[in-house]
């Protein structure tokens, strides 16, 4: 969680960089109530096994925060939030779960089909509003199923700073600036500086 401000490092330990392997991910940001912008900063880490899972059909399903297909997720949200990992074998369906005001769909690799329209992988979908859909894999499928409550208002967003008030913003690279955001245990031989724009 953001909140006020955080630091954050996204790097492989320096063992796992020694040799090639598989690396998969998505990130996602998920802006906070203006009610919560202020809140305090933090890092929760979930093992992939904490997170509720189901397998049906050719299917499975991960939810990673919020709540889908009768889970929820132990990752702390402070809004309704629709955030699921899909993966699909050929052949398999399922109905994209109804429960959220506003949803979308990303297709990271395969060849999927919504309620029978062709969707080329690396394109986000927006389904009609209270329509099921039907996700059809044509080929192995990883996909997200993203969205929750609407936004109680517009957002900024300059560099890695996100906000309803650009003045907070502009706080937020003063901070920066004078190092306000702290350092990352094990990781604090490095300050990455504001972008010159």
């Amino acid at each position: 969680t953001a909140g006020r401000g955080i630091a954050h490092s996204e790097r492989t330990p320096p063992p796992e960089r020694e040799h090639d392997h598989p690396i998969h991910g998505m990130q996602t940001w998920v802006a906070l109530p203006k009610s919560f912008e202020e809140t305090d900063p933090g890092f929760f880490h979930h093992a992939a096994a904490t997170l509720p899972q189901q397998r049906r059909d050719g299917a499975w399903l991960r939810v990673i925060a919020g709540r889908a297909y009768g889970e929820e997720s132990p990752v702390k949200v402070f809004a309704d939030t629709l955030n699921v990992a899909i993966d699909l074998d050929p052949g398999a369906e399922i109905d994209l779960d109804t429960g959220h005001v506003e949803r979308a769909l990303y297709i990271l690799e395969g060849d999927a089909q919504l309620d029978g329209v062709d969707l080329p992988a690396q394109h986000l979908v927006i389904p009609e509003h209270n329509a099921r859909g039907r996700l059809r894999a044509k080929t192995p499928v990883k996909a997200m199923l993203l969205g929750g409550e609407p936004l109680d208002g517009p957002r900024h967003l300059w560099w890695n700073f996100v906000s309803s008030s650009t003045e907070r913003i502009e706080q937020a690279k003063q901070d920066w600036d004078a190092g306000r955001f702290g350092s990352i245990p094990g990781d604090d031989k490095e300050f990455i500086p504001l972008p010159a724009y």
